[in-house]
């Protein structure tokens, strides 16, 4: 990394990926390590935040739809951050640019003339994948892979294109989907999916207490419930991930339905 990529009053953008340190992007590790403020997401793991040696770690953390920062102040703090001349990261779990708002922070830095840079990461839908040994697209079966979040705000409904959504040559990987997975399942077969289409649920992807469950679509809803309410979960829907297609690793927890 060029000796002047993070000058002081610079902000960066950084994917900490899953949560697996050694997912992390080289750049990534150098940025931590070089960083004065890193303001984190709460799913970043210890192992990651452990490579910032030198920096002050500011949790600004929204888990389950109980936001401990409001994005506005969070906007706020980067910015003060990068004015008083600190080396600042906002690290993000997985990838900053996968629903991870970073379009309102660089935008709001943006206008207050601060550079901003984005450091990619390895996302939650691929290291689920290769977890479970399994393809998000494969040759006859997925010829396209969409990414949609389940989160909705309080009392709101969750609108999705749902017609599109249920396209059987696709894989779908829905973040954030544990609360809302059985209104995706019934929306999706409504729509036409198949009722047994393969679905891989992952459970703290890369992360020692990971877990991986397969099952069919129409079993989506029960399947969730083993799941604790706190745990980071992804669904992984499609012919893509069947079992035929991939064995499953020894160290992984298979359930099908």
């Amino acid at each position: 990394m060029q000796a002047d990529i993070f000058a002081p009053g610079m902000v960066w953008l950084v994917g900490a990926g899953p949560g697996d340190p050694d997912l992390l992007t080289r750049k990534a590790e150098r940025l931590l390590r070089e960083a004065d403020i890193v303001f984190h997401d709460a799913l970043v793991g210890d192992g990651v935040l452990a490579l910032a040696e030198s920096a002050r770690l500011i949790s600004v953390g929204k888990r389950s739809g109980r936001h401990s920062v409001g994005q506005d102040e969070i906007n706020a703090l980067l910015l003060a951050a990068a004015q008083g001349a600190a080396k600042v990261v906002r690290l993000k779990g997985g990838d900053p640019s996968i629903f991870g708002r970073s379009a309102e922070e660089m935008e709001h830095l943006a206008r207050h003339g601060v550079t901003v840079r984005i450091c990619p990461g390895v996302t939650s839908a691929s290291a689920a994948a290769a977890s479970a040994l399994a393809s998000l697209t494969l040759r006859g079966h997925a010829r396209a892979l969409t990414l949609v979040t389940a989160h909705a705000r309080a009392g709101e409904a969750l609108n999705l294109d749902w017609e599109r959504l249920a396209d059987p040559d696709a894989t779908l990987a829905v973040y954030m989907g544990r609360s809302a997975a059985g209104e995706v399942a019934r929306k999706l077969i409504a729509a036409g999916r198949a009722p047994d289409t393969p679905v891989l649920i992952a459970v703290n992807v890369s992360m020692p207490g990971e877990r991986i469950l397969r099952g069919r679509l129409s079993a989506l809803g029960f399947l969730v419930r083993t799941i604790g309410e706190d745990a980071p979960t992804l669904l992984l829907i499609g012919e893509a991930v069947a079992p035929q297609h991939a064995e499953l690793p020894a160290a992984a927890e298979a359930t099908r339905c």
